[in-house]
């Protein structure tokens, strides 16, 4: 369904605010991507992606009976995740938060502590037994290994009723040794993947790279057959005056090939198969100058470049779509998902540094936590998806949006310097872009890798 023009700006409004929360208010093209709830939900908003003719039955959390004596349920996170009544959702969620404050006598506070304190405040209370919440946001990178070792938290899968209500991809970014310690309801990530100039390929006659996605047929030899077509000379001066890619961030096509990442099952994933298919990837782009050239530019070029409208391809997220479609009012600009590498199963999006919220081992009654929680959230959402107000806002044709819904229906984890601080990360990459041979990467950086990895996941 879509819903009416007033609602979808007020909406979209409050996204904004809600990804400027949530990413830091920085980041280009690898920036991190810090998870939030309360802007869309409801039963039909878990992982899966789902129209309006495929939802599942309804499942509804049971009612229960229990009174919590008065007593205040803590949330703290690095962000306002308070509960306000701005949008229809919202309202609902807002409206059953009351009815259960009242039925079931607790109050509740939203604490919201600065990023910057959070090691100093948050964790070290958690560790000492007296945490300052009772749901406590927390990254992965700063709860998995070091706290989970040490039991800090309750498990939540099995005090869960309404599975399908929570985003799943959650589950496994907080799973460790088996066990899943995080929770969240609402949206996973941000669609990442090609945002395209059409005009411009329309101008140049090539193939419509919808096409490739409408064929089951997008992965890195068609973009690169594509971006080597863009790359053209088109005044005959001797001189390349478009090109075919404004960047090609490792993030991207690191997450674009199932199961390759920098660590897998805390150990180095820098030999894995996957891992080499990704480096040698990049590798070609480099050493076949795909890329347009940098000119001196910081993090901030590539989209400078792209704006100009004379190069095809950028990589991005959806929400610089705000920008691009006043920037570039006078071109069509489109959406693709990241095209697939040869060990991928689907299309990816990604997220270096997930957070979610965790409920200590010592805060009592875990179970009646999440069932409010759940409880909260058990709503019939206005929208037929996740991220649906900000992806009709955004995008301009229904591939675009479909698009986007796929990188946002699997969204991969990848574990990098986040998580992995001494992880020679940079300079990988540096080494990639200037031609160093893959395996003199490996070899060059294996120990180092190890190294860094051991610091964070030996025992």
């Amino acid at each position: 369904m879509r819903i009416t023009k007033a609602v979808l700006l007020v909406l979209c409004s409050l996204l904004l605010v809600f990804v400027a929360a949530c990413s830091g208010g920085g980041g280009g093209n690898e920036g991190n991507e810090v998870n939030g709830t309360n802007v869309q939900g409801g039963n039909n908003n878990g992982n899966t992606d789902v129209g309006e003719n495929e939802l599942d039955p309804v499942v509804e959390t049971p009612e229960l009976e229990f009174d919590l004596g008065g007593r205040t349920i803590r949330w703290v996170s690095h962000y306002d995740e308070s509960i306000k009544d701005d949008s229809p959702d919202g309202a609902s969620r807002l409206a059953n938060l009351e009815a259960l404050k009242e039925k079931h006598n607790f109050d509740i506070e939203f604490i919201t502590i600065d990023l910057g304190e959070y090691q100093e405040k948050v964790v070290a209370s958690i560790i000492s037994g007296q945490p300052v919440g009772d749901i406590i946001r927390l990254a992965r990178g700063t709860m998995i290994p070091q706290l989970t070792r040490q039991d800090l938290f309750h498990p939540v899968e099995d005090l869960i009723t309404n599975k399908d209500l929570f985003v799943q991809d959650i589950f496994e970014y907080s799973r460790f040794n088996g066990v899943s310690y995080g929770f969240q309801i609402g949206i996973n990530a941000s669609a990442r993947g090609v945002i395209y100039n059409r005009t411009l390929m329309n101008q140049l006659g090539m193939k419509a790279l919808q096409d490739y996605v409408d064929e089951d047929n997008w992965n890195w030899d068609t973009f690169l057959a594509a971006a080597k077509e863009a790359n053209r000379d088109t005044d005959n001066d001797g001189l390349l005056d478009t090109w075919g890619l404004a960047s090609a961030p490792f993030n991207f096509i690191l997450a674009a090939n199932t199961g390759a990442n920098f660590v897998i099952d805390g150990k180095s994933g820098l030999e894995d198969q996957r891992t080499l298919e990704v480096l040698n990837f990049m590798s070609k782009l480099a050493t076949e100058n795909i890329v347009r050239p940098t000119e001196g530019g910081d993090w901030t070029e590539p989209k400078q470049f792209f704006v100009q409208g004379n190069t095809l391809m950028y990589y991005g997220a959806d929400y610089e779509m705000d920008s691009l479609n006043v920037d570039m009012a006078d071109f069509d600009i489109g959406f693709l998902p990241t095209p697939k590498g040869p060990s991928a199963t689907s299309y990816h999006g990604f997220v270096t540094a997930p957070s979610y919220l965790t409920i200590p081992k010592s805060v009592e009654d875990p179970d009646k936590i999440i069932y409010i929680y759940e409880k909260i959230n058990d709503i019939v959402s206005v929208y037929d998806y996740p991220h649906q107000a900000a992806f009709e806002a955004r995008f301009k044709t229904e591939e675009d949006i479909e698009n986007a819904k796929q990188t946002v229906n699997s969204v991969r984890y990848i574990e990098i310097i986040d998580a992995i601080p001494n992880m020679p990360y940079y300079e990988i990459i540096a080494d990639l872009n200037n031609g160093v041979p893959v395996s003199t990467i490996v070899e060059t950086y294996r120990s180092q890798m190890d190294a860094a990895i051991e610091e964070v996941w030996g025992e």
